[in-house]
């Protein structure tokens, strides 16, 4: 029996967003197309597109999925006894969460974030929450950090835990006697080398 063309927007939300999710589990975002979107969720093209406005918007909230996603991945690792356990945590899950959901992982990057609007404020204010807890965090670890420094080295910190991540996908890490090199034991280094530095900085007067 086909299935109804008639959705509410709501429950049309949450079939096209299930729909985006199982083909990411598979393939990649390029070979996704609005047509084949409406013809799994049953309903004409020109629907999707009254819905999001367009198809860049329509995987803008896959994104947004994405980063709650992530959210409540790392959530239950605020709770780690010290900043470094914290910190490797973290890298840990981020690595984790791509390797599982590499399709998925690889759209945030692929296609531009949001520029303006509702989309562009939801994002950003998810993005700057996953930062926060970086921040707070080295700030734990080294409370001479004022807001400003931390708020550049959580970047710096996240640039390279995610240039790791990204070689480890690509297996571009290089190999060591015959074995490739593990992202987990790079981003323990990483860790461990930028953090012996930041536990050394003199302390301001």
């Amino acid at each position: 029996m086909a299935r109804p063309r008639q959705h509410a927007p709501e429950a049309l939300h949450a079939q096209v967003m299930a729909a985006c999710g199982a083909w990411l589990q598979e393939n990649p975002v390029h070979t996704l197309s609005l047509r084949a979107l409406a013809r799994e969720v049953g309903c004409a093209p020109s629907t999707l597109l009254k819905l999001y406005g367009s198809f860049n918007n329509l995987l803008q909230h896959v994104n947004i999925e994405t980063l709650a996603h992530l959210r409540e991945e790392i959530e239950p690792l605020t709770s780690e006894a010290t900043p470094r356990q914290r910190l490797s945590a973290l890298a840990r899950a981020y690595w984790q969460f791509a390797q599982r959901d590499a399709y998925r992982w690889q759209l945030l990057f692929d296609y531009p974030l949001a520029q303006e609007g509702e989309l562009d404020q939801r994002q950003s204010d998810m993005i700057e929450g996953l930062f926060l807890r970086v921040e707070a965090t080295l700030k734990e670890y080294q409370p001479a950090l004022d807001d400003q420094e931390a708020r550049r080295l959580a970047r710096t910190l996240w640039g390279s835990v995610h240039g790791l991540v990204l070689l480890g996908l690509n297996e571009r890490l290089g190999y060591w006697q015959g074995q490739q090199l593990e992202v987990g034991e790079l981003l323990d280094q990483l860790l461990c080398t930028i953090l012996a530095g930041l536990k050394a900085r003199p302390a301001t007067t």
